[in-house]
């Protein structure tokens, strides 16, 4: 593996709700695992964090084989304002995304890092979800794939699995970087990109895992992520990137998963949400 396939950066943000143990395995399946490193890690603690998770960043990031940065906002911004400001702070244009609780796949690093090498500004893949209770794998969740299909399929669903993607950064500053949209920053800023003409692609092959806790699907629910579907809609009509009649669509639909019972919104996030979700 020639030295310039190396060039990118690893962005890791960390917040109060992570665990220890989570963010260790994180850490390591993104460096002592891989099979093609990242030239550098930026680690982004948005606001004030425990004496424990802060002990297991230190130590991680004192023990890292590649060198490490972080970067400490003082107050907890949400996660697209840390991006943001970890993005500032990468070395290369190329930049791998991270959550603290995920957990990277071998070969996802230098597969992604070929693709983009190939051309695309932006490489998600397929991901694994496994539980948070006992680490089974209860789905695998595989994103659309090719320019059309993605640009298709971006009108009514986030086209990406967001912990996987590796992107220029120059590509997402062009689109106007991570803009605060409740859990859905990734969405919009992802429709933005495809807008704007960012090569895209998703690589079929499952090269993350992704935790699903116990809240997650809660999380997703409420009048407020309810104003945020309704605020993400708004701005893709004002941007051209849905018809009326896609709007209308969306409306009732996403907004309308918002807020049924919990039970239900497990069950339609896979069938309507996040389709291409296999048990």
């Amino acid at each position: 593996m020639v030295d310039h396939e190396r060039d990118f950066s690893l962005l890791l943000p960390i917040y109060s709700g992570d665990q220890s143990a989570f963010l260790e395995r994180a850490f390591r399946s993104c460096l002592d695992d891989q099979t093609l490193q990242p030239a550098e890690v930026v680690v982004v603690q948005d606001g004030p964090i425990s004496a424990e998770l802060s002990a297991t960043m230190m130590q991680l990031i004192a023990s890292s084989p590649v060198p490490t940065k972080l970067l400490v906002l003082e107050k907890n911004r949400g996660l697209a304002r840390a991006l943001d400001a970890g993005l500032a702070e990468c070395s290369f244009d190329v930049v791998a995304r991270m959550d603290a609780d995920d957990v990277s796949l071998p070969t996802r690093f230098e597969k992604q890092r070929a693709a983009i090498a190939g051309g695309f500004d932006l490489v998600g893949t397929a991901m694994f979800e496994f539980a948070d209770d006992d680490g089974s794998v209860i789905g695998k969740r595989i994103p659309p794939q090719g320019q059309e299909e993605i640009a298709r399929y971006s009108r009514f669903h986030d086209p990406f699995n967001h912990p996987t993607v590796m992107y220029r950064r120059s590509a997402v500053a062009a689109a106007g970087g991570y803009i605060d949209v409740g859990l859905m920053e990734d969405y919009w800023l992802f429709a933005r990109m495809i807008d704007a003409g960012a090569r895209v692609e998703n690589l079929q092959e499952a090269l993350l895992m992704y935790r699903v806790s116990a809240g997650a699907y809660t999380r997703r629910g409420g009048l407020g992520q309810l104003k945020a579907e309704l605020r993400l809609q708004r701005e893709f009509r004002k941007l051209g990137f849905t018809t009326p009649l896609q709007n209308v669509r969306n409306v009732i639909v996403r907004g309308g998963y918002r807020l049924v019972p919990v039970a239900i919104r497990r069950i339609a996030y896979r069938r309507f949400i996040a389709r291409g979700f296999h048990s």
